[in-house]
Order: structure tokens, then sequence, then C-alpha cells
């Protein structure tokens, strides 16, 4: 599909009203987010006039998170929170413990989040938070010190009908298990709608944990089917291989496809004739990564984007496809299991190589979906079975795929732009229907 859009100029970033806290050349993942933004406006009709409410988040808060080292020192951490869009519903959207959260980051993420939710067209808008500290070195006490203190912090902006936070990269269900009980204990009352991805005994949905890699083979599998692309035999190369690329190379493989190429933050692993992914699994679960795997031979980091393959899934961190190697990839389809995986400029490289990309706002809302289904069955205490919730997953994720192929279609625009179409008209009529307070 032939993205028809207006070009970027290459100053287009310069002539954004960027709030005071941001550095024009130095704008990071949020850049990326604004340029996409550029490329949806044209297709926004007389919703246009209100493009600029997309381009600021409605709320930011930064807190400094003081916690007492088992070994009696006091550490200081930078958290944050940002809500950008509420117009649709309550914020939403997850919580990560890396070294690497920025402000600019967790900017982004939550304004994905708002594309997200009202591409899958659930009831929610977009939030994200996020505490910079690499959790690797904290013990399990700090940890849980860290994740009280942070969501203490945070309080006075989530609620369950607030803003409701979520696991994301390196976070768990004990991470909101905690952060459930921190809530609880200030409000005086048990709130389990205030986070999602919980366990199940604390009022977690089943099916919430292979989510999002459930709506990654869901959508990939749409979209093979309509550009004449069987599963059967077709190779898969993934990149992170935790809840969402493990799971998402699992189903795959069940539908007779072939992992022939895994990379994470430990090595890249390669074998041609398949790998053994429940054994991988297990091997990532005892060592926390792929490297060292029995199943596999070793590949160069560089090499892993080269790798023959018929469909490649980013399931690690943003940024990751960018100008630099997107012209090494020899996938047919690249399916986004993580948040902004693929770089403007990548995108348009492999557009012209005549790459398939499901961008992220669609192909991972797998997991936002049932943690609205989580919610839901926390407002009313009566629980569904995991077969209720994987096949209403699967239905709005059919239903949401659908239109965004038909709008690419209709528009002759990519799935990315396709689905910033939906979703933003989705959020700015909103918008102008509740008007403006005061």
């Amino acid at each position: 599909m032939q993205n028809t859009a207006p070009p970027l100029l290459s100053n287009a970033l310069s002539a954004h009203a960027l709030p005071s806290y941001l550095q024009a050349e130095k704008l990071g993942p949020w850049g990326i987010y604004l340029q996409q933004i550029d490329r949806v406006t044209p297709y926004l009709g007389h919703l246009a006039r209100w493009v600029e409410t997309l381009k600021r988040p409605k709320r930011a808060l930064i807190v400094d998170v003081p916690i007492e080292l088992d070994n009696g020192t006091i550490a200081h951490f930078e958290g944050y929170r940002v809500q950008h869009n509420t117009s649709r519903g309550p914020g939403k959207g997850g919580v990560r413990f890396h070294q690497d959260v920025t402000l600019s980051e967790v900017m982004a993420l939550s304004a994905w989040m708002s594309i997200k939710n009202a591409a899958v067209n659930v009831p929610y808008g977009g939030a994200k938070g996020g505490i910079r500290v690499d959790p690797k070195t904290l013990s399990h006490a700090e940890l849980e010190r860290l994740t009280r203190r942070y969501t203490s912090e945070i309080g006075i902006i989530i609620g369950p009908n607030k803003d409701i936070p979520a696991p994301d990269v390196n976070t768990n269900e004990q991470i909101m298990s905690w952060m459930m009980d921190t809530y609880s204990m200030n409000t005086g009352s048990t709130a389990t709608g205030v986070v999602t991805g919980k366990p199940v005994d604390l009022g977690g949905s089943l099916g919430r944990r292979e989510a999002t890699g459930r709506g990654v083979f869901t959508v990939g599998v749409e979209a093979m089917r309509r550009s004449d692309m069987r599963v059967d035999g077709a190779r898969v190369a993934v990149q992170g291989f935790g809840n969402v690329g493990g799971i998402a190379a699992k189903l795959f493989v069940e539908a007779g496809a072939k992992l022939v190429a895994v990379q994470d933050h430990s090595g890249s692993i390669f074998n041609s004739l398949g790998i053994d992914v429940p054994a991988l699994l297990r091997h990532v679960q005892h060592t926390g990564g792929v490297a060292d795997f029995a199943g596999a031979e070793v590949l160069a980091k560089d090499e892993f984007w080269g790798v023959d393959c018929e469909i490649m899934i980013p399931a690690a961190l943003e940024g990751q496809i960018h100008a630099g190697n997107a012209a090494q990839i020899k996938a047919k389809l690249v399916i986004e299991g993580a948040n902004g995986p693929t770089t403007p400029e990548a995108d348009d490289i492999l557009n012209d190589k005549g790459v398939l990309v499901l961008p992220d706002v669609i192909a991972n809302a797998g997991g936002v979906t049932v943690s609205y289904f989580e919610w839901v069955q926390d407002f009313s205490s009566f629980f569904w079975s995991e077969d209720e919730i994987n096949a209403r997953l699967v239905r709005i994720m059919q239903e949401a795929f659908a239109g965004v192929w038909q709008v690419a279609q209709d528009h002759k625009v990519s799935l990315r732009t396709a689905t910033f179409i939906i979703a933003c008209q989705r959020i700015l009529h909103a918008r102008e229907m509740r008007g403006l307070y005061p």
C-alpha cells in the first residue's frame, strides 16, 4: 500500500509548539508520535481544527520516589505518570521500570495508548507511567518499597474511574498487586479496579497474560489472509521473548509456522530448521534470556534483522527498526508487538520495499482489550471463563483490523496511517461533542 499523505518537511518538528520542558533537538519518542500525527492530519476533515489536542498531554506528573535501601542508605528515583487524553474515558496504560525511561518516552507511550484504545473502540483514554530504574539492581524488598512509594506519589491522579495502570516492561502481576494494595490502603477500601494485569486471585482476568501475544497472532493471521500469505510453513523471527513475543511465537508455531530466529537483551539465536518454542520458553523462564539455548546457534546481533523469514515480530522496545537496519529486513510482514518499534524513516523504507507493517496501535492492542475485560469484571464482581475472554478478544481484534484494512484501501495509505485516521477521528469527535469547559 502506498502512503499518499504529504511528505514530511525536514523542519516539521520545529514548527510544533513544544512544551517548555522538552527540547526540539532531543524530542525522542514524542517526536516520532508528532510525525505520525502530521501524517494523519490531512485525513481528519473538519476535525483537524482540534488536532492540537493530540499534540499536548492533558496531564504530566513527575515525582521523586525516595526509598531506604537494604543497606540503610536513601536512594531517589525519578517517576512519571502521563495522561495524554481522557475525552473517551479514564486514562489507561502500563507502568514500566527501566533505567532509560524518560518523560518524552512516557508521553509518547501515553499518546499511543490513546490511539490504541480508540482504534479497538474500548472506552479509555491514553496514559502511561514509569520509573527510571534498573529493577535487576534491587532486592525483592527494595522493589516492593519502590513500587509502593511510587503508587502513593501518583495516587492523586490514578483511580478506577480516573486512570488505571497495568504491567509493562519489567513490571508484572506482583507489581500490580503491590500497587492495588497501596492504593487501597491509602483510600481505605479495597479497589481491585485501580489496576489491571493482577493475579486472578486478586481480581485479575483469565487470559490477560497471553492477551497481547494472542492479539499479535490474530491480526497477523487476518493480514496474511488478505495478502494471500500462508501461515503454514511461514518462517518467523521474533525480537523479545516475554509475554508478547513468546506467546505470539507459540501461537504461530501451533498454527503451522516455524520460529527460526529470536533476539533479546541476552543475545540472538538462529535455527533454520525451527526452534523448539516450549523448550525455549522454559529456558528463558529459568535463565532470564535466550542466550546459551542448546537448540539453536548464536547469531550476531546485527544479523538478526537480515534473517530469511516471512514474518518479523519486534516485541521488545521502541525504535528498534530504524533507517540503519530497515533495508536489511527480508520479511514480507512486520507485526509490531512492542510500542513504537519502527521509526517513521524506517516505515517509509519498508513501504518502498513492499513490506506490510502491522502497527503497534492495532497489533498489540490485545493486552488493553483484555485489561478492559478485567476492569469490567472487577466492577461487576462477575468473572468470565477463559474461552469467553479469548473469543471476545478475537472478535474485537478481527473487527478492528477489518475496519483499519478498509480505510487503508479507501485512502491508499499504510495500515499505520489508517489506524491513526480511525482513532484520531474517534478521539477528536468526542472532544468536539464534549466541547471546552468552562
